[in-house]
């Protein structure tokens, strides 16, 4: 299959209350999928019916080909989950937490020591592996349950605000660490963020939720061309632009506007096709062009637009 998740209609109600409504969404082996929203919007229920552990309403998903209303312990026995608030022993080591966690997992009990060993070592856990977690950090235990997650080497990693808590050295290990085991291990990565950088540096394509609906779905770069036709390019001249240059420019019907920011001429144009004509008709003018870049639009950029009703796009297939 080249999908490790399938949803089709997926609805979720407590009581009176539908968390997640109809959601439609497919997510490709090896792919960083980002799911964004704010508080409530269905961010966790989502992730919770996708590990089995709550059964949904209506609807049906599939996880690594497996259906989670019948397969669920099949699922989490293939999966690792790391919740917004992990629970962990506090009366246990850190190093006991994880030999617990592997054996329940089923990893071989002659290569799980050497197992915990490696993920200690990796997270940076080793000179506290023998204290209580009751003394750890808020960072340390993210650490610990980011660790406990990857024990068993899952082919989906399900992620709830993995970095929320820990210090920009240890966040940028948790994030190298993603991209590693999907660029190099081609495992898939389902990641619940409110951080948007993070998540436009990590994810192939995202979902924005709201309300427990899927407003829109994927790449930054697809999303920001369906909102916004305009692009605006940022051209690096030989010094300020000459009239001939300026009074071209004012007349081309693909040029909407014009500026000059930090040295460098500033044109929005209708849409992407109009950049070579535009650099044609500098050089034509004898123009010298040191550089051209179209602006990309951010993610919060793309995030707020949707979420405040700009024109939202639905599309859960691959």
């Amino acid at each position: 299959m080249r999908e490790a998740i399938i949803i089709e209609g997926l609805t979720r109600c407590f009581g009176q209350t539908t968390a997640i409504d109809r959601l439609d969404l497919r997510v490709g082996r090896g792919e960083v999928f980002g799911l964004l929203g704010p508080n409530g919007a269905g961010k966790t229920t989502t992730v919770r019916l996708l590990a089995g552990v709550l059964r949904a309403s209506a609807g049906r998903a599939q996880v690594l080909g497996l259906d989670v209303a019948t397969q669920a312990r099949e699922i989490r026995s293939q999966v690792g989950v790391l919740t917004e608030t992990p629970n962990l022993y506090e009366s246990l080591t850190a190093r006991d937490n994880l030999l617990l966690y592997g054996d329940l997992y089923g990893v071989p009990k002659d290569v799980l020591p050497q197992r915990v060993q490696d993920v200690l070592d990796e997270f940076g856990l080793s000179h506290r592996a023998e204290d209580l977690v009751g003394s750890y950090s808020k960072g340390m235990r993210q650490r610990l349950a980011i660790t406990r997650a990857l024990l068993h080497e899952p082919a989906l990693l399900f992620l709830d605000e993995p970095t929320v808590g820990l210090d920009p050295a240890a966040a940028r290990l948790v994030t190298d660490t993603i991209q590693e085991l999907s660029r190099k291990d081609g495992r898939t990565v389902f990641l619940c963020t409110h951080n948007l950088d993070e998540a436009q540096r990590l994810c192939d394509r995202i979902g924005v939720i709201d309300q427990g609906r899927l407003l829109a779905v994927g790449a930054p770069r697809e999303l920001a061309r369906q909102l916004w036709q305009r692009v605006w390019v940022e051209i690096d001249l030989h010094g300020e632009p000459s009239a001939e240059v300026d009074q071209m420019v004012a007349r081309m019907p693909t040029v909407l506007s014009r500026r000059m920011e930090g040295g460098r001429l500033l044109l929005e144009v209708a849409d992407e096709e109009a950049i070579p004509e535009v650099v044609n008709a500098i050089s034509g003018t004898r123009g010298r062009i040191y550089g051209v870049r179209a602006r990309e639009h951010s993610l919060e950029e793309i995030y707020f637009e949707i979420q405040g009703g700009g024109r939202p796009t639905i599309g859960g297939r691959l």
